[in-house]
C-alpha cells in the first residue's frame, strides 16, 4: 500500500501519530494453563530439572549457547540471562504446579519502528506439543501488539531448523525469505529464516489462537478437535 508524493513518485502510506514504543516491562501474563513471568534466579533450579527431562542434548543444537553440563552453569547461564534488556527474557510456568518449564525472550528490539523479535525459544519436554505452549505464545504476542502497540513481530531461525520453520508457520508467521551466510554459529555457518506477523494481521491471529484455545476445542481426552491452520482457514474464508 504507498501514495504518491508531488514528483509521482510512490512512497509508503502515513503512520498517523507515530511514536517510539515503549520497552518490554516487568509484566506478569497469565493464561488458563500457564503463567509468563520475567526469568529470574529463582527459576534456575526447577528450569534445570525441567530441562533433565530431555534424552539428550538436541535442544541445544540450534540454540547459539552450548548445553550446561551441570546445574552450576546452568545457573549461570540464568543468571547472564537476567542481566539483559536485550534480550529480554521470560520463563513459562505451570500453573498447575507452579514448575519453571521453557524460556523465550523478546529481543533485537527496535523502539523507534517498532520492530521486536521473539527469540531464543526453548522448551522443556514438560512445554513442548502441549496446549501450555502455544497459549505461551499467545499470551507474549498479545502483550506485544495489545499493551506495548508494535507493528511488527519477528521469528527468525535456523533455515536447518525444520521444528522451528514449522512452528512459526503455524502459529500464524508469514515466511519473508532467506538469509544466506548470516551468521557464524558455533562454528557453522548459519542461513537464516524470516518470519513475521505485522500488526494488520493481528486481529486473524488471535481470533485463530482463542479458538484453538477454547475448551470446546478438545476432547475430554485433551485432544485437538481442529487445528490452528484449519482453524485460521475458516476465519478467512
Amino acid at each position: 500500500m504507498y501514495t504518491q508524493n508531488e514528483f509521482g513518485q510512490p512512497i509508503g502510506h502515513l503512520v498517523k501519530n507515530w511514536s517510539p514504543r515503549p520497552q518490554p516491562s516487568d509484566v506478569v501474563l497469565e493464561g488458563k494453563y500457564c503463567m509468563v513471568e520475567p526469568l529470574n534466579l529463582d527459576h534456575a533450579e526447577s528450569l534445570y530439572n525441567s530441562f533433565l527431562k530431555s534424552p539428550d542434548g538436541r535442544s541445544w543444537t540450534w540454540l547459539f549457547d552450548e548445553a550446561p553440563k551441570n546445574f552450576a552453569e546452568y545457573f549461570s547461564w540464568v543468571e547472564n540471562k537476567c542481566q539483559k534488556n536485550d534480550p529480554f527474557f521470560f520463563t513459562i510456568l505451570d500453573k498447575n504446579t507452579q514448575a519453571a518449564i521453557g524460556v523465550f525472550a523478546l529481543m533485537r528490539i527496535d523502539a523507534n519502528n517498532g520492530v521486536i523479535e521473539v527469540g531464543h525459544v526453548h522448551f522443556s519436554p514438560l512445554l513442548s506439543g502441549t496446549i501450555m505452549s502455544t497459549e505461551a505464545h499467545w499470551l507474549l504476542m498479545k502483550y506485544v501488539f495489545e499493551e506495548l502497540k508494535y507493528r511488527r513481530y519477528e521469528w527468525k531461525c535456523n533455515s536447518l531448523n525444520e521444528p522451528s520453520r514449522r512452528a512459526a508457520k503455524r502459529l500464524g508467521f508469514q515466511y519473508e525469505g532467506t538469509f544466506r551466510n548470516a551468521l557464524v554459529a558455533k562454528g557453522r555457518n548459519r542461513d537464516t529464516d524470516w518470519f513475521s506477523i505485522i500488526d494488520t494481521e493481528w486481529d486473524i491471529v488471535n481470533k485463530t489462537m482463542q479458538q484453538w484455545l477454547s475448551p470446546l476445542n478438545f476432547t475430554d481426552t485433551g485432544r485437538q478437535i481442529k487445528t490452528l491452520v484449519e482453524i485460521r482457514e475458516n476465519i478467512l474464508r
